[in-house]
């Protein structure tokens, strides 16, 4: 057994069998919390984080899989926020699920999703695209709705062949499927996560196309919030990216995480188990937690 944080955690950046972040299709993943856990051990995961979007339902689920196949498992949350009138994604890692004020914030970010589905569906009928609110839902089947439901409809109809060209030509701000939408705030999401105990952390900074002086702001603000800890090594980012979120992690005293946002097959930018190092001098997210206890191949 490797006690990471009573020897050397900075080891442990070489671990591609850590993975703190992933969904199930209690938002929009394909597997159930116990497949995507059974998923993750047979790809070699020993740490694994269910991150879903706005809603914690599944991590019972998950946990008890997760001690069936030997993989600890990380209570986590992928929060919706807006930041001058951007989407962002706040990842809450450690978190009490059962803490008050989170669950009340979470449930109110998922009524809010009914509304902004109507409008990306209306937004792509002015496309010529028919059919997508019922599309979406029918891959959302009892989760969330959100827009990686809407991308598999336009996949499935042929509109792009895979998710980052979906997204880049439907999906985001711009683009024909794009409606603009207000979530929680950067404060608000931090706050909850903060406030249950566990450790807020930006989702792959490199997807907001933010520019570099507002990306600097956001990361100013986030600190000042609480914020501790940056997806530098994640399934959407380059190998330009990790480097560069890398220094800026560096440059603002930020922890650096690591995540595959694996959503299943054919939805993902990459497979679990398949994450490379986190660059030198970066100080892992989890150095200051209890040991993680996961066994060396």
């Amino acid at each position: 057994m490797i006690r990471a944080q009573s020897q050397d955690s900075t080891a442990l950046t070489n671990y591609s069998h850590i993975d703190l972040h992933s969904h199930s299709n209690v938002s929009d993943g394909l597997f159930t919390p116990a497949e995507l856990v059974q998923h993750a051990a047979a790809q070699g995961l020993k740490v694994l984080a269910l991150t879903d979007h706005d809603d914690v339902a599944g991590l019972d689920e998950a946990r008890q899989a997760a001690e069936s196949h030997g993989v600890q498992l990380i209570n986590g949350v992928e929060i919706s926020v807006t930041w001058r009138r951007r989407t962002l994604h706040i990842v809450g890692l450690r978190i009490d699920p059962d803490y008050s004020p989170l669950a009340a914030g979470l449930q109110q970010i998922r009524a809010g999703r009914r509304t902004r589905a109507e409008g990306m569906a209306a937004s792509l009928q002015k496309a010529g695209i028919e059919g997508s609110l019922e599309g979406a839902y029918r891959f959302a089947r009892k989760g969330i709705i959100s827009r990686t439901h809407f991308a598999g409809f336009l996949m499935e109809q042929g509109y792009a062949s895979d998710m980052r060209k979906v997204f880049k030509r439907y999906l985001v701000k711009g683009k024909p499927g794009y409606f603009e939408h207000q979530w929680a705030s950067l404060e608000d999401a931090v706050g909850w996560i903060i406030s249950s105990g566990g450790t807020a952390v930006i989702a792959h900074p490199g997807r907001y196309e933010l520019g570099r002086p507002s990306m600097l702001e956001l990361m100013e603000e986030f600190r000042a919030l609480g914020g501790k800890a940056i997806e530098v090594v994640t399934g959407s980012h380059t190998a330009d990216q990790y480097q560069e979120f890398a220094r800026i992690a560096k440059l603002f005293g930020l922890q650096a995480s690591q995540g595959s946002d694996y959503h299943g097959q054919g939805l993902s930018y990459m497979e679990m188990g398949r994450l490379p190092a986190l660059p030198a001098g970066c100080v892992p997210v989890w150095q200051d937690w209890p040991a993680i206890e996961a066994r060396q191949e």
